[in-house]
Protein backbone atom coordinates (compact mmCIF):
# COMPACT_ATOMS: atom_id res chain seq x y z
CA UNK A 1 0.00 0.00 0.00
CA UNK A 2 2.90 2.37 0.74
CA UNK A 3 4.23 1.71 -2.75
CA UNK A 4 0.93 2.86 -4.30
CA UNK A 5 0.28 5.75 -1.91
CA UNK A 6 3.00 7.91 -3.45
CA UNK A 7 1.92 7.42 -7.09
CA UNK A 8 -1.72 8.02 -6.19
CA UNK A 9 -0.88 11.29 -4.41
CA UNK A 10 1.11 12.40 -7.46
CA UNK A 11 -1.77 11.34 -9.74
CA UNK A 12 -4.30 13.39 -7.78
CA UNK A 13 -1.97 16.39 -7.80
CA UNK A 14 -1.47 16.02 -11.58
CA UNK A 15 -5.21 15.78 -12.12
CA UNK A 16 -5.87 18.93 -10.09
CA UNK A 17 -3.19 20.83 -11.97
CA UNK A 18 -4.37 19.48 -15.32
CA UNK A 19 -7.98 20.56 -15.01
CA UNK A 20 -6.83 24.08 -14.13
CA UNK A 21 -4.85 24.58 -17.33
CA UNK A 22 -6.36 27.31 -19.45
CA UNK A 23 -5.51 25.50 -22.68
CA UNK A 24 -7.49 22.42 -21.68
CA UNK A 25 -10.41 24.58 -20.57
CA UNK A 26 -10.27 26.37 -23.91
CA UNK A 27 -10.34 23.10 -25.88
CA UNK A 28 -13.24 21.84 -23.79
CA UNK A 29 -15.15 25.11 -24.19
CA UNK A 30 -14.70 24.99 -27.97
CA UNK A 31 -15.93 21.40 -28.08
CA UNK A 32 -19.05 22.39 -26.11
CA UNK A 33 -19.71 25.22 -28.55
CA UNK A 34 -19.35 22.92 -31.55
CA UNK A 35 -21.56 20.16 -30.08
CA UNK A 36 -24.43 22.48 -29.19
CA UNK A 37 -23.81 24.63 -32.24
CA UNK A 38 -24.58 21.58 -34.39
CA UNK A 39 -27.90 21.20 -32.57
CA UNK A 40 -28.74 24.86 -33.16
CA UNK A 41 -27.82 24.56 -36.85
CA UNK A 42 -30.23 21.66 -37.35
CA UNK A 43 -33.00 23.61 -35.65
CA UNK A 44 -32.32 26.55 -37.97
CA UNK A 45 -32.27 24.35 -41.08
CA UNK A 46 -35.54 22.72 -40.06
CA UNK A 47 -37.22 26.12 -39.80
CA UNK A 48 -36.10 27.12 -43.31
CA UNK A 49 -38.60 26.89 -46.20
CA UNK A 50 -38.70 23.30 -47.32
CA UNK A 51 -37.58 22.05 -43.91
CA UNK A 52 -39.52 19.95 -41.45
CA UNK A 53 -41.38 16.91 -42.72
CA UNK A 54 -40.86 17.85 -46.38
CA UNK A 55 -37.15 18.67 -46.06
CA UNK A 56 -34.68 17.78 -43.36
CA UNK A 57 -36.02 14.87 -41.39
CA UNK A 58 -35.27 14.09 -37.78
CA UNK A 59 -33.05 11.17 -38.82
CA UNK A 60 -30.97 13.40 -41.07
CA UNK A 61 -30.67 16.01 -38.31
CA UNK A 62 -29.59 13.37 -35.81
CA UNK A 63 -27.09 11.92 -38.29
CA UNK A 64 -25.61 15.38 -38.81
CA UNK A 65 -25.33 15.97 -35.06
CA UNK A 66 -23.75 12.56 -34.48
CA UNK A 67 -21.20 13.14 -37.21
CA UNK A 68 -20.28 16.57 -35.84
CA UNK A 69 -20.16 15.37 -32.23
CA UNK A 70 -18.03 12.27 -32.91
CA UNK A 71 -15.61 14.36 -34.99
CA UNK A 72 -15.47 17.03 -32.29
CA UNK A 73 -14.77 14.48 -29.55
CA UNK A 74 -12.03 12.93 -31.67
CA UNK A 75 -10.29 16.19 -32.62
CA UNK A 76 -10.53 18.16 -29.38
CA UNK A 77 -10.12 15.04 -27.28
CA UNK A 78 -6.87 14.07 -28.98
CA UNK A 79 -5.58 17.65 -28.70
CA UNK A 80 -6.23 17.58 -24.96
CA UNK A 81 -4.62 14.14 -24.69
CA UNK A 82 -1.49 15.11 -26.60
CA UNK A 83 -1.10 18.47 -24.86
CA UNK A 84 -1.37 17.12 -21.32
CA UNK A 85 0.70 14.00 -22.05
CA UNK A 86 3.49 15.99 -23.69
CA UNK A 87 3.74 18.78 -21.13
CA UNK A 88 3.22 17.22 -17.71
CA UNK A 89 6.80 15.95 -17.20
CA UNK A 90 8.83 18.57 -19.16
CA UNK A 91 6.98 21.43 -17.42
CA UNK A 92 7.90 20.09 -13.99
CA UNK A 93 11.49 19.59 -15.11
CA UNK A 94 11.56 23.17 -16.35
CA UNK A 95 10.08 24.46 -13.07
CA UNK A 96 12.46 22.25 -11.00
CA UNK A 97 9.45 20.72 -9.24
CA UNK A 98 10.59 17.21 -10.13
CA UNK A 99 13.73 17.60 -8.01
CA UNK A 100 11.67 18.53 -4.99
CA UNK A 101 9.42 15.51 -5.46
CA UNK A 102 12.29 13.06 -6.01
CA UNK A 103 14.08 14.37 -2.93
CA UNK A 104 11.30 12.79 -0.89
CA UNK A 105 10.96 9.01 -0.40
CA UNK A 106 9.49 8.58 -3.89
CA UNK A 107 11.17 6.44 -6.52
CA UNK A 108 11.38 7.44 -10.14
CA UNK A 109 8.99 4.74 -11.34
CA UNK A 110 6.48 5.85 -8.69
CA UNK A 111 6.76 9.43 -9.89
CA UNK A 112 6.27 8.48 -13.56
CA UNK A 113 3.44 6.08 -12.70
CA UNK A 114 1.66 8.78 -10.72
CA UNK A 115 2.09 11.29 -13.53
CA UNK A 116 0.78 8.84 -16.12
CA UNK A 117 -2.27 7.93 -14.00
CA UNK A 118 -2.95 11.62 -13.41
CA UNK A 119 -2.83 12.27 -17.15
CA UNK A 120 -5.34 9.47 -17.73
CA UNK A 121 -7.66 10.96 -15.11
CA UNK A 122 -7.59 14.32 -16.92
CA UNK A 123 -8.17 12.70 -20.32
CA UNK A 124 -10.97 10.49 -19.00
CA UNK A 125 -12.70 13.38 -17.21
CA UNK A 126 -12.71 15.53 -20.37
CA UNK A 127 -13.85 12.61 -22.53
CA UNK A 128 -16.70 11.67 -20.19
CA UNK A 129 -17.85 15.28 -20.02
CA UNK A 130 -17.86 15.61 -23.82
CA UNK A 131 -19.65 12.26 -24.06
CA UNK A 132 -22.37 13.44 -21.64
CA UNK A 133 -22.86 16.62 -23.67
CA UNK A 134 -23.00 14.52 -26.84
CA UNK A 135 -25.63 12.29 -25.25
CA UNK A 136 -27.79 15.24 -24.26
CA UNK A 137 -27.55 16.68 -27.78
CA UNK A 138 -28.73 13.39 -29.31
CA UNK A 139 -31.38 12.77 -26.67
CA UNK A 140 -33.05 16.15 -27.14
CA UNK A 141 -33.08 15.56 -30.90
CA UNK A 142 -34.46 11.99 -31.01
CA UNK A 143 -35.71 11.54 -27.42
CA UNK A 144 -33.88 8.22 -27.40
CA UNK A 145 -30.94 7.31 -25.18
CA UNK A 146 -27.93 6.75 -27.51
CA UNK A 147 -26.76 3.37 -26.21
CA UNK A 148 -23.97 3.13 -28.78
CA UNK A 149 -22.48 6.32 -27.36
CA UNK A 150 -21.00 4.44 -24.39
CA UNK A 151 -19.07 2.12 -26.69
CA UNK A 152 -17.92 5.07 -28.80
CA UNK A 153 -16.58 6.85 -25.72
CA UNK A 154 -14.95 3.66 -24.39
CA UNK A 155 -13.14 2.82 -27.62
CA UNK A 156 -12.20 6.47 -28.12
CA UNK A 157 -10.58 6.42 -24.70
CA UNK A 158 -8.56 3.33 -25.65
CA UNK A 159 -7.40 5.21 -28.75
CA UNK A 160 -6.41 8.17 -26.58
CA UNK A 161 -4.71 5.77 -24.15
CA UNK A 162 -2.43 4.45 -26.91
CA UNK A 163 -1.59 7.97 -28.11
CA UNK A 164 -1.10 9.21 -24.56
CA UNK A 165 1.20 6.30 -23.65
CA UNK A 166 3.51 6.87 -26.61
CA UNK A 167 3.48 10.65 -26.21
CA UNK A 168 4.15 10.37 -22.47
CA UNK A 169 7.05 7.97 -23.09
CA UNK A 170 8.62 10.42 -25.54
CA UNK A 171 8.09 13.35 -23.15
CA UNK A 172 10.06 11.50 -20.45
CA UNK A 173 13.17 11.74 -22.65
CA UNK A 174 12.64 15.37 -23.66
CA UNK A 175 13.27 18.63 -21.85
CA UNK A 176 10.64 20.44 -23.93
CA UNK A 177 7.03 19.68 -24.72
CA UNK A 178 7.42 20.65 -28.39
CA UNK A 179 8.94 17.38 -29.60
CA UNK A 180 6.44 15.12 -27.74
CA UNK A 181 3.55 17.24 -29.05
CA UNK A 182 4.74 16.90 -32.64
CA UNK A 183 5.32 13.19 -32.12
CA UNK A 184 1.83 12.75 -30.66
CA UNK A 185 0.22 14.51 -33.61
CA UNK A 186 2.30 12.38 -35.98
CA UNK A 187 1.19 9.18 -34.24
CA UNK A 188 -2.46 10.27 -34.38
CA UNK A 189 -2.36 11.20 -38.07
CA UNK A 190 -0.35 8.21 -39.28
CA UNK A 191 -2.22 5.85 -36.95
CA UNK A 192 -5.43 6.74 -38.78
CA UNK A 193 -3.78 6.17 -42.18
CA UNK A 194 -2.30 2.71 -41.64
CA UNK A 195 -4.76 1.12 -44.07
CA UNK A 196 -3.73 3.63 -46.73
CA UNK A 197 -0.04 2.99 -45.97
CA UNK A 198 -0.52 -0.76 -46.38
CA UNK A 199 -2.23 -0.12 -49.70
CA UNK A 200 0.70 2.05 -50.86
CA UNK A 201 3.18 -0.63 -49.77
CA UNK A 202 1.24 -3.37 -51.57
CA UNK A 203 1.07 -1.33 -54.77
CA UNK A 204 4.80 -0.63 -54.63
CA UNK A 205 5.54 -4.32 -54.08
CA UNK A 206 3.25 -5.30 -56.97
CA UNK A 207 5.22 -3.17 -59.47
CA UNK A 208 7.86 -5.36 -61.05
CA UNK A 209 9.97 -2.52 -62.49
CA UNK A 210 9.60 -0.07 -59.59
CA UNK A 211 12.05 2.81 -59.46
CA UNK A 212 14.29 3.27 -56.39
CA UNK A 213 12.07 6.16 -55.26
CA UNK A 214 8.92 4.01 -55.51
CA UNK A 215 10.63 1.16 -53.68
CA UNK A 216 11.76 3.55 -50.93
CA UNK A 217 8.24 4.96 -50.57
CA UNK A 218 6.84 1.44 -50.33
CA UNK A 219 9.43 0.49 -47.70
CA UNK A 220 8.71 3.61 -45.61
CA UNK A 221 4.94 3.04 -45.86
CA UNK A 222 5.34 -0.61 -44.83
CA UNK A 223 7.61 0.29 -41.93
CA UNK A 224 5.25 2.97 -40.61
CA UNK A 225 2.21 0.69 -40.89
CA UNK A 226 4.02 -2.00 -38.87
CA UNK A 227 5.63 0.29 -36.30
CA UNK A 228 2.64 2.48 -35.45
CA UNK A 229 -0.73 1.36 -34.01
CA UNK A 230 -3.78 1.08 -36.24
CA UNK A 231 -6.08 3.58 -34.55
CA UNK A 232 -8.93 2.89 -36.96
CA UNK A 233 -9.59 -0.31 -35.02
CA UNK A 234 -11.01 1.85 -32.23
CA UNK A 235 -13.35 3.80 -34.50
CA UNK A 236 -17.13 3.30 -34.39
CA UNK A 237 -17.91 6.42 -36.36
CA UNK A 238 -19.66 4.57 -39.18
CA UNK A 239 -21.82 2.54 -36.80
CA UNK A 240 -22.70 5.61 -34.73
Amino acid sequence: MNILRGPWSIAVYTWREGIRKKTLIGFLFLSVLVIFGANVMTQFMTELPGGGAGGYSTDVDARFIKDICVTTISIFGVLITIFISASVVPSEMDNKVVYTVLSKPVRRFQYLLGKFVGVQLVVLANLVLMGILFGFAIYFKQWVVPTLLGWVVLLTYFEFLVISSLTFAISCTSTSSVLPTIAGLFIFIIGNLTEYLRDVADRAAAVSDATPAEAAIGFIARSLSLALPDLQRFSLRGQA
